[in-house]
């Protein structure tokens, strides 16, 4: 779970109270219609045995309930927010600033109000982000054949030394590290749940993470010494093709992905990436279901071990994988972004849905026809 939930009674309050402070952090399923809402709806509020709550929407959908059409809980809270709008249009408009709390204050936000809106929508402050913006265009700049020292002006950076720390942070080596001529090639891709790294040769896609993720660096490192070091920057076609079809992922056009993958692990982890891939968009299975899958029904711990060594992020989807309670579980990208993963994919759902349907009504036989 994201947090905690409070229990029933204090919930329920929060709910008759349109308490906003529980907003994007627990949900009521409602067992009389089937629906589950923000507790800051504004429809009737049902009777107390009548909920129960849940703290993510995941858990909701698991356990059956559809989204209520007047709080419409499915969209992201953070486009609700005026103070995230107000900051992220702010970033756009200047990322090359090298942003601080004073700048923040200045635009008249409160610095406590920001950072908790910040951290409970995206899993990291303004300020990280605003950084992550900076350094992207230096990486970018690299990528294009441009000088370190280009680069981290670009970035926004005025010390050498803390340029390369930065980079080194994310990637695990300094720019000078990097070959000119690498068999691998690294690099940014933008997304609407942030930006990620991609590792591809010529031919296949090695690596594709969220730049945040803690265990980024270290499987940078595994990758350059199966490389012998041989790892640059620019974009080879696998990594055109992976964001091409992400951009058509997050856009609501296609879930398919064909980007041709290559996976260095065990032969059992393997199985078990194979069988994520498997998992339509739109659906969950737990650990003891893919365990099922494979023909190895006691191995979930290391099941759950082989989805937290997946390095291909959302083409390989252990975002899929839920906790046999229907509680979202650990992602390495994030909970916050498991859960609007989730929600994406909800659409698919109903498109194969709606689509299964018209082909039924396609086969039924006309009115009067002989049967």
């Amino acid at each position: 779970m994201l947090f905690d939930l409070p229990d029933h009674d204090t919930l329920y309050r929060a709910l008759l109270k349109r308490d906003a402070r529980y907003d994007g952090q627990a949900y009521v399923c409602v067992s009389s219609t089937g629906i589950f809402c923000r507790l800051t709806c504004p429809a009737r509020k049902p009777l107390s045995e009548n909920c129960t709550f849940r703290a993510t929407i995941g858990a909701c959908i698991e356990a059956g309930f559809r989204p209520c059409k007047r709080c419409h809980p499915m969209q992201a809270a953070a486009a609700g927010d005026p103070t995230i709008k107000g900051l992220l249009d702010a970033l756009d408009e200047r990322p090359d600033r090298r942003w601080s709390e004073r700048h923040v204050a200045e635009m008249g936000y409160d610095l406590s109000t920001v950072r908790r809106s910040f951290k409970r929508h995206f899993g990291m402050t303004f300020l990280e982000i605003a950084r992550q913006r900076r350094l992207r265009e230096g990486f970018e700049t690299l990528a294009d054949g441009g000088k370190v020292v280009t680069a981290q002006h670009e970035a926004g950076f005025d010390s050498p030394s803390a340029f390369r720390a930065a980079f080194a942070r994310i990637l695990g080596c300094a720019p000078g590290d990097l070959s000119r001529d690498g068999l691998l090639r690294a690099s940014w891709i933008d997304t609407p749940l942030g930006d990620m790294i991609a590792v591809a040769s010529q031919t296949h896609l090695h690596l594709l993470e969220f730049v945040d993720r803690k265990a980024l660096p270290g499987e940078l490192k595994r990758l350059r010494a199966g490389a012998k070091g041989s790892i640059g920057l620019g974009r080879t076609e696998p990594v055109e093709q992976a964001a091409a079809e992400l951009g058509d992922f997050f856009a609501g056009h296609s879930a398919a992905f064909g980007t041709p993958l290559h996976q260095e692990g065990s032969a059992f982890a393997r199985e078990v990436w194979s069988e994520l891939r498997a998992i339509p968009a739109g659906q969950t299975r737990s650990y003891g279901q893919i365990a099922q899958a494979i023909g190895k029904p006691s191995s979930v711990r290391a099941v759950a071990r082989a989805n937290g060594a997946n390095t291909i992020a959302l083409l390989v989807p252990c975002h899929r994988v839920i906790g046999a309670d229907g509680a979202l579980t650990g992602y390495g990208g994030g909970l916050w972004r498991k859960q609007r993963l989730l929600e994406i994919e909800r659409q698919y759902r109903a498109e194969r849905r709606d689509m299964a349907m018209e082909a039924g009504e396609a086969k039924a036989p006309a009115a009067g026809s002989a049967l």
